[in-house]
């Protein structure tokens, strides 16, 4: 009998129309790349979405064209879980047990939660964006998931999913949860703002700092040329002193798959324009199918959710089986399923 994958959980908010060249080479290429060696679960987490209050209509659309992009990256529907997060209840039922073993300080220090409360103020700030990492931990230890991609920035909500199922395992008995492990791919292109090049590539940053994936070719251009770059003329490796120039070779390194070793040879003599210029033909070249195949797949969206109801189905038969056993040790439900 063949051994079982490492299951592997990872999730996007439908918060955009498009998902962003950040996204794409930072977690969408690694998703696919996992494929074939991990038991896959990937999610349109649509429940973490509600923090910002999204208009409902806005919202639906978003989750269906966030899960077409995820596809037409070449994330897998049969070799993967893919499904959204609000079509499995388990997530919000087990937020509540794992509510009711945190404390509120441990909680209250979650690094992006005092930093979202600093920019919006106190009287913006929900229940729901302070219980943010509680539900990002509950939608890892629902699958019983072994590993999770993360970056730099989701580390502490991660370390908090660990805590939490250590504890799960110390005051109900091991086997009440798998204690989940950091997934780092060091290949992985980490993309910076093309304004504000000392911060990561995001929807929360400058306007024109992202690259959107379904943008046209004369937006991507535009945002290419118009990218910050560095004082000097001279295009070097340096991400300390000439940050917005590594990170546009970065971006390029990580599309053609050249080392920027070899793109500062290539580039000796020439000067940024260069360096702008050929990156925009690169980046439009790449995205050109992807954009082609993600309106393909909303052109039908019943075919689509098909896909994502039986991802749905799916991910509940797993989801079902680890809440019934996390719930028993809690006291709730038959008492034959805290053995499971």
């Amino acid at each position: 009998m063949p051994t079982p994958k490492p299951r592997v959980f990872s999730g996007i908010q439908p918060t955009a129309d498009s998902l962003h060249l950040g996204n794409y080479l930072g977690a969408l290429k690694q998703w696919v790349a996992l494929q074939d060696d991990y038991d896959c679960i990937y999610s349109v987490v649509d429940l973490h979405a509600l923090t910002v209050n999204p208009d409902p209509a806005v919202l639906r659309h978003r989750v269906r064209a966030t899960a077409a992009q995820f596809l037409a990256a070449g994330v897998d529907a049969e070799r993967s879980i893919l499904f959204v997060q609000s079509q499995v209840p388990q997530h919000a039922q087990l937020t509540w047990l794992l509510n009711c073993l945190t404390g509120f300080g441990e909680a209250g220090r979650m690094t992006q939660f005092k930093d979202k409360s600093a920019k919006l103020g106190e009287k913006s700030i929900t229940v729901g964006l302070f219980d943010y990492p509680i539900l990002m931990a509950a939608d890892i230890l629902l699958y019983d998931a072994r590993l999770v991609p993360v970056g730099e920035d989701q580390r502490q909500h991660l370390e908090l999913s660990r805590t939490l199922a250590a504890r799960l395992n110390s005051r109900y008995g091991e086997g009440a949860a798998v204690v989940p492990e950091a997934l780092i791919v060091k290949q992985t292109a980490k993309i910076y703002d093309l304004q504000e090049p000392g911060a990561k590539m995001s929807k929360t940053g400058h306007p024109a700092g992202i690259i959107e994936l379904m943008d046209d070719p004369k937006t991507i251009a535009k945002r290419i040329k118009s990218a910050v770059t560095d004082s000097g003329q001279e295009i070097t490796w340096d991400p300390r002193e000439k940050p917005g120039v590594a990170n546009l070779l970065s971006i390029y390194s990580a599309l053609t798959g050249r080392t920027v070793e070899q793109l500062v040879n290539d580039y000796q003599g020439k000067l940024y324009g260069h360096l702008k210029a050929d990156l925009a033909e690169v980046v439009i070249e790449a995205l050109a199918p992807f954009r082609e195949r993600t309106a393909l797949y909303l052109q039908d969206p019943g075919q689509l959710d098909r896909v994502l109801d039986q991802g749905a189905e799916r991910a509940e038969a797993i989801a079902r089986t680890v809440y019934q056993r996390v719930a028993a040790r809690f006291g709730l439900g038959q008492a034959g399923a805290a053995a499971g």
